[in-house]
């Protein structure tokens, strides 16, 4: 009877100290606080281009923020590159998110005028007012004033250079353009960009233009197996130096073949209304 009794104890004893094994055994570091957890590896910051050592170019958008710059902005984050939006008031004012996006990425903004008129027929005083109104309202809606100025159609005078140069921004224009506003067409806009890519270039665009922004992640991706950094005017070589009143790139208002690269006559039968919302 005592042998069995012993017998039956130690059946029942054998699954209960096979089981204990498969636990974990409690030590000092897992009883006590559990460690923390590993700190996160910061993401680097990117370096800057350095353009007096690289290939670089700049593609310039007027008459923005166009309704499809939300798309733009993601194929220049895909690819890593930086642009220059050249604002028109009235627009910021409808679409004051796409501002803000471009400068929170990174990007130039420049000052396009409120309302996108031939400013040479306007007074001084309509001229200021002009600028001045879409100054204000990018800063509202950005945190950030323009830095640079574009004239509508490349156009001005002495006097729109003086309030230039007044209101401490550089005039920036272009040395190549795209022609996207006249032909609304991919393959035109893809030829005629590298036709035009140029160390140093400056090209103009329209982001309200579909086929522009179709064709962007093409552009980009040819652009950079040619070598090319595309980057916001800003880094250009020469760009920094250029003091208020100045036109860069120098020698651009010489150019009787930029007037071909601009939308010409009324604005309205080109643009989309400022009215149209996102």
């Amino acid at each position: 009877m005592l042998l069995a009794a012993s017998c039956a104890l130690a059946m029942i004893a054998i699954p209960t100290t096979a089981w204990s094994a498969d636990q974990p055994k409690t030590t000092a570091t897992t009883a006590g606080k559990a460690k923390p957890a590993p700190k996160a590896t910061p993401t680097p910051k990117p370096v800057p281009v350095d353009c007096a050592k690289v290939k670089c170019i700049a593609l310039t958008f007027d008459d923005g923020p166009g309704k499809y710059a939300d798309k733009l902005l993601d194929t220049f984050k895909k690819y890593k590159s930086k642009a220059t939006f050249f604002l028109e008031g009235q627009y910021v004012k409808s679409r004051p998110a796409f501002a803000k996006r471009m400068v929170t990425e990174g990007h130039d903004i420049g000052n396009h005028s409120y309302s996108h008129p031939h400013l040479r027929e306007l007074s001084e005083d309509k001229i200021r007012e002009e600028l001045t109104k879409t100054q204000d309202i990018v800063k509202k809606s950005t945190g950030k004033y323009p830095t640079t100025i574009r004239p509508p159609y490349g156009e001005f005078d002495g006097r729109v250079a003086a309030i230039a140069a007044e209101m401490g921004m550089p005039i920036v224009l272009w040395n190549g353009g795209s022609r996207d506003w006249a032909t609304k067409n991919e393959k035109a806009i893809y030829d005629e960009v590298l036709k035009n890519a140029k160390r140093d270039g400056v090209i103009l665009m329209h982001d309200w233009v579909l086929q522009t922004v179709t064709v962007m992640p093409k552009l980009l991706a040819a652009l950079q197996k040619q070598g090319y950094h595309v980057v916001a005017v800003s880094s250009l070589r020469g760009a920094k130096t250029a003091k208020a009143g100045d036109v860069y790139p120098v020698g651009s208002e010489k150019d009787e073949d930029l007037s071909s690269d601009s939308p010409t006559g009324d604005p309205d039968t080109y643009a989309q209304s400022p009215e149209d919302g996102l």
